[in-house]
């Protein structure tokens, strides 16, 4: 089973610019036209927050025109630049949306591999938190089915990542809590995030939680504790995981079209070396 993961998507309206400078709406058809192309076809794409810039209804109905050409069903979450309301007015069909107790979380059940989507967002702010309604679901989930394989899905990564100017505006409340119930529950293979807009791992709970690359722009890799708040052109990409033989490997993808494949031996079996 293979599962693509998109996240921070930003989209604007047509010729608007996030931060004066990422027309945001150009980089997803790229990052559909990869998804299209891959072989074997994920079964399913996961957009882990931020689809839009500042979760205007016409910026969701973009959206979902660009997402029309997407080959595979997706599922979509939010994150801190996305509004529930206008995210639910805007995919009625996708039923799952309307969650539980006001949050946009539900389990997805018909694969090996079953999904648990755990809504971070708090309404206006850019930070997250995991009250106790949303960790109690949590706990109701993985009571369900303790000895199923679980990967869970979150907006805000439940870790510190060294970037400071995003750690301000983490998961600030509920992450001890959390690692509770992750080292409770062996069977969670993976916590899977976005907001970072790039490519972080860290054990956590016994398990191993990490953050997704945007197909857009990426926050600057600024390890100092002063570091200002700043963002990089680097390549766009996403996450690619793997779920065979009861392991899930994930993969770091780049989104575009590059020179190659190129063969590493000659016909015969030898290695090139010319």
């Amino acid at each position: 089973m293979l599962i693509a993961q998109i996240t921070d998507l930003h989209i604007r309206m047509p010729g608007q610019k996030a931060y004066r400078v990422v027309e945001t709406d150009q980089y997803l058809p790229p990052a559909i036209e990869t998804l299209n192309r891959l072989d074997p076809a994920p079964a399913l794409v996961v957009i882990s927050g931020d689809l839009t810039d500042f979760g205007r209804p016409k910026e969701y109905a973009h959206l979902k025109r660009m997402l029309e050409s997407l080959r595979m069903p997706y599922l979509l979450m939010p994150g801190n630049h996305d509004a529930r309301d206008a995210l639910v007015a805007t995919f009625p069909e996708h039923s799952y949306l309307q969650g539980a107790d006001g949050f946009v979380q539900y389990a997805i059940e018909e694969h090996p591999l079953r999904l648990l989507m755990l809504d971070t967002v708090v309404p206006t702010q850019s930070h997250g938190e995991l009250c106790e309604k949303r960790l109690g679901w949590l706990r109701q989930r993985l009571a369900e089915q303790p000895g199923r394989p679980t990967a869970i899905f979150m907006h805000h990564p439940p870790f510190i990542t060294g970037i400071a100017h995003m750690d301000d505006i983490g998961l600030l409340s509920g992450a001890p809590e959390l690692e509770k119930i992750v080292a409770a529950h062996p069977n969670v293979e993976r916590i899977l995030c976005g907001h970072l807009h790039r490519t972080i791992f860290q054990r956590f709970g016994g398990a191993i939680a990490s953050t997704c690359p945007s197909p857009a722009h990426q926050v600057a890799l600024d390890l100092r504790p002063d570091g200002p708040s700043a963002f990089v052109m680097e390549p766009p990409g996403f996450h690619l995981h793997e779920w065979r033989n009861n392991v899930l490997v994930t993969h770091h993808a780049y989104i575009g079209a590059y020179p190659g494949p190129y063969p590493f031996h000659e016909e015969g079996g030898v290695l090139i070396d010319e």
